[in-house]
């Protein structure tokens, strides 16, 4: 029986990709831009950048709301999405956990929960809350009954005055938690919001800092740093770069790392490819190609070209439909009016081959319409 959770438990560096993050502002670091293939011109319609990582999306067992409301919100106190407070009141299908601007989109498995190999990094005001919340699981409280006999579990790490967070989710996904030392500035509720219903409060959790994703030793992982570089205008911050880690620029407040796996050799996937039969009349056109879904996790970001990131990522045979999710854009046209298209493959601009280093879905979204109006979804107020 453990004991209630006030004394500091000893953490493996293999399990902390990410704690140096927090001690580092984004927007004060300079970006080292790598040489890449020339593109037309450096007029600012022909350039583009990453202005926020809005979400993840992760399936969870389906059947098992219970798992969902007791960790992300009971737990960890996100807040509900008013436009799936449906699906959160009747138990079924998607449901969005809301930290500040970012979100989690938690889709039901098929019928298996998906493990995110990798670390979520987010800034809560502080951890005391959580740590009371932990001991009322350790109690046995209603609450976090569903989390009992599950993979759920917190390990705290302290470094003189530093201190975080390890959780796992029900199902094995790795969280670190760190606390804030400026909690208006990181939930930078003047440069944008998700929906809050009514006589709700807002999430405990301010932002989402870090996205850590693991690859396998032999990833090229300067030829990740380039493809973003190319294909989103996202560059490599250096100060938080080492041989085993590439960090990349999202915005100014968040970064996506590319870190080895901590397990050695471990075998690395991120996608779970399936054909399907076609059983629609858009799919049964074959003058479209034809893709696999996708049941792996996916990320979300918003970009300020999306047509410009569209062209880049055709030069690279990057681009990808997953005809799971109804929004499918075939084209750049079609891609400006879904405001956003959808990435599969990363590859290295450099490689003439086009050898995939890693497969990792990404949504590319427009903060803007086709008319100029801003994305009804997206969370920043000045675009």
């Amino acid at each position: 029986m453990r004991t209630a959770l006030t004394a500091v438990s000893a953490l493996s560096a293999a399990l902390m990709p990410s704690a140096s993050h927090s001690f580092a502002p984004i927007h004060s670091l300079a970006h080292p831009i790598a040489t890449l293939p020339a593109t037309s011109s450096s007029n600012e319609e022909d350039t583009t950048q990453v202005l926020l990582l809005d979400h993840i999306n992760i399936n969870h067992q389906k059947g098992r709301h219970d798992l969902l409301k007791a960790f992300y919100f009971d737990f960890l106190k996100c807040s509900i999405d008013s436009r799936k407070l449906d699906n959160y009141q009747s138990g079924r299908k998607t449901v969005w956990a809301n930290v500040g601007m970012h979100q989690f989109h938690l889709p039901e498995g098929k019928p298996d929960a998906q493990v995110f190999d990798g670390m979520i990094t987010l800034v809560h005001s502080n951890l005391e809350g959580l740590m009371e919340r932990y001991n009322q699981y350790l109690d046995g409280e209603d609450a976090f009954v569903p989390l009992m006999g599950t993979e759920f579990d917190v390990i705290v790490e302290e470094d003189g005055e530093d201190i975080m967070m390890i959780v796992n989710d029900p199902w094995g996904t790795q969280f670190c938690i760190l606390p804030s030392d400026d909690v208006d500035e990181d939930r930078a509720a003047y440069l944008g919001e998700q929906p809050l219903l009514k006589n709700h409060e807002l999430s405990e959790g301010l932002c989402l800092e870090d996205l850590t994703v693991y690859v396998p030793h032999d990833a090229n992982l300067e030829g990740i740093g380039r493809f973003y570089q190319y294909v989103l205008g996202a560059p490599t911050v250096d100060e938080l770069t080492t041989e085993n880690q590439i960090s990349i620029a999202m915005g100014d407040r968040q970064t996506l790392t590319f870190q080895h796996h901590p397990d050695g050799e471990a075998e690395v996937a991120h996608h779970d490819l399936t054909y399907e039969v076609k059983d629609d009349e858009e799919e049964t056109d074959d003058s479209r190609p034809f893709y696999p879904s996708n049941h792996g996790p996916h990320i979300s970001m918003y970009v300020t070209n999306l047509p410009y990131a569209y062209q880049m990522a055709e030069k690279l045979d990057a681009l990808y439909v997953n005809p799971r999710f109804k929004r499918r854009a075939y084209s750049e046209e079609e891609a400006i009016d879904q405001c956003m298209f959808r990435i599969l493959d990363i590859v290295d601009p450099l490689d003439e081959t086009k050898g995939v280093i890693l497969r990792l879905e990404h949504e590319i979204r427009s903060t803007k319409t086709r008319d100029g109006k801003k994305y009804k979804s997206c969370p920043l107020f000045d675009v």
